[in-house]
């Protein structure tokens, strides 16, 4: 069967340099009508908060109101008024309740459950005058608003280029695969290789024995090859992305299918150190790079039967 390449410290030096270079350029290119535009909707978000709810004493909300927040769909917002900020899975956690209009407004229990659980944690530089008991000067609500639009898009723009950022990329490779002559198929769970796609073929996100794969392939000897797409925005970053997750993953689809029916593998976008990737090679994960798919249909298109 044909070896899947090993690169050297000197190759993986040059697609880290590259890479990175490629990252920086798309970051810096980023347009800030993007920032502008969620800053904005934001801003408008605790404006309504403060003027149609008066979250300015938010300790005389009502359960009703706190449904209504729900309903209006201010809800990220009104998590905001935290100091650090709630996720929305954590709220539901801490205050055993759901997020869903409808729940809450059947259920005032769980609202004000809600409530309690964020004026807990509200912070106090943010909106000093809950503390104080007093009502806010106009020049502390513009401030607090203008703040908590700040905090919660500087969240909201990077969850969203991350995610991006991981579509694009397995959109790309798929999109590569297809040219390459493969055709997807639909999501299985791949137990064993009898489960896999046929020679020839892959398909999206699933599940390969105890872990996901976002893009398992099948090669042309028969093999399997689960692709991970990894985006790294920092060095370290990429230990998360390299060493405690596709690289682990890498170690257990060997011990589940055998280190010769499966080639793991991850294809890389963004800024990576290449001490990582040396680790994560010999741990027998297989590496490409985004900017280099041409690589990946190298290998590929060397699984095919010489006669």
């Amino acid at each position: 069967m044909k070896k899947p390449p090993y690169w050297t410290t000197e190759q993986l030096t040059d697609c880290a340099t590259a890479a990175r270079s490629a990252f920086r350029d798309e970051r810096l290119s980023e347009p800030l009508e993007r920032w502008k535009k969620t800053f904005d909707e934001y801003r408008a978000q605790f404006h309504r908060l403060f003027d149609e709810f008066d979250i300015a004493s938010p300790e005389n909300l009502s359960p009703e109101d706190v449904a209504g927040i729900f309903q209006e769909q201010l809800g990220d917002a009104l998590r905001y008024l935290a100091g650090p900020p709630i996720s929305a899975d954590d709220l539901k956690v801490l205050a055993d309740a759901s997020l869903g209009p409808s729940v809450l407004a059947n259920n005032p229990d769980q609202a004000q459950r809600l409530l309690d659980t964020i004026l807990i944690a509200i912070d106090p530089r943010r909106f000093p005058w809950v503390a104080q008991e007093r009502a806010p000067t106009e020049e502390e609500k513009s401030a607090a608003i203008l703040a908590s639009a700040a905090l919660i898009t500087a969240q909201r723009v990077s969850t969203d280029r991350r995610n991006e950022g991981k579509d694009q990329q397995e959109n790309a490779v798929k999109d590569y695969l297809v040219s390459l002559g493969f055709e997807e198929v639909p999501v299985r769970h791949i137990h064993t290789l009898t489960d896999a796609p046929d020679i020839g073929q892959f398909c999206s996100e699933a599940m390969v024995g105890s872990r996901k794969a976002d893009v398992p392939v099948r090669l042309y000897d028969g093999r399997l090859m689960p692709i991970e797409c990894k985006v790294s925005n920092s060095s370290t970053n990429s230990v998360k992305r390299i060493n405690n997750d596709a690289a682990v993953k890498a170690g257990i689809w060997h011990r589940e299918f055998g280190t010769n029916q499966v080639v793991p593998t991850a294809v890389l976008t963004g800024v990576f150190k290449v001490h990582n990737l040396e680790q994560a090679q010999s741990g027998g994960l297989t590496l490409f790079w985004a900017h280099e798919l041409g690589e990946l249909g190298k290998f590929i298109n060397s699984t095919r039967s010489k006669k």
